[in-house]
């Protein structure tokens, strides 16, 4: 296999977003992530204590959304969500920019959201990734200048997408991509390497997460984790058997759900 089992679980944020998801689902999604050591968990912020208290000791980490799924949140209730999140437990948090004030030309209100999310986060010793929401933007020299806000800002990551962020078009139809491989590229290409990159959105198959991976992407947000690492296994056991194993459909990064 081109990649070890640990190196493409400890790619995944088991995410457990649903709008519907209940406290059994919630549950089980951590026993899930408990059972194939995946790097972390992301919550909805109601669910950090339980997630932690659940996940302590299996090294699974918990991080929890700020500001989502729309960023629309005044910068004062963020920096408030990121210390509360902290408080009860999450150290990665995944923040959404105004991207209001993105499309406005207004990139250092941008900024001075996103530091003021670091700061807060960085004074409980939590990581920052920024989501840019990159199907909002139509430009790559707008999504450049976020990447490198983003930077200047000092978060950890910048992340494609919420995978929630299914609008009404001009043309009355609701249609969303999530990650995509010329997102991924742009964004590795426009951030240093102490900034990591994360998908989020589309990416359900083990071929689409090695992709990322192939991409410079060391993060991927996923609800298919399961199937994903239960493929793997499969194709590890074919290829130790010296049978050749079958690939798994897809491997299409983007394309829509988180």
């Amino acid at each position: 296999m081109k990649y070890t089992y640990e190196e493409l679980a400890g790619m995944i944020d088991h995410s457990l977003l649903h709008p519907t998801m209940t406290d059994e689902e919630l549950r089980e999604g951590c026993d899930v992530a408990a059972r194939y050591r995946v790097a972390s968990v992301c919550v909805k912020p109601y669910a950090v204590r339980e997630a932690a208290e659940r996940l302590r000791g299996t090294g699974v980490r918990v991080g929890t959304v700020i500001g989502f799924p729309h960023g629309s949140s005044a910068t004062e209730v963020k920096r408030h969500e990121t210390e509360v999140a902290c408080r009860d437990g999450a150290t990665e948090i995944d923040m959404v920019i105004n991207v209001g004030k993105a499309l406005s030309g207004d990139l250092d209100y941008v900024e001075r959201d996103v530091r003021a999310v670091v700061a807060e986060a960085h004074r409980h010793g939590a990581i920052v990734k920024v989501i840019l929401e990159n199907d909002f933007l139509p430009t790559d020299e707008i999504k450049i200048a976020l990447c490198q806000a983003c930077e200047r800002a000092g978060a950890e990551f910048v992340k494609t997408s919420t995978g929630y962020g299914f609008v009404k078009g001009k043309d009355g139809k609701y249609s969303y991509e999530g990650a995509t491989e010329h997102d991924l590229a742009l964004m590795r290409a426009h951030t240093s390497p102490k900034v990591q990159v994360k998908a989020a959105g589309g990416v359900r198959d083990l071929d689409a997460l090695m992709r990322v991976r192939d991409l410079g992407g060391t993060r991927c947000g996923a609800t298919a984790t399961a199937a994903m690492l239960d493929e793997y296994r499969r194709r590890a056991a074919a290829e130790a058997g010296g049978s050749e194993a079958k690939p798994a459909p897809g491997g299409k990064v983007g394309g829509g759900g988180y």
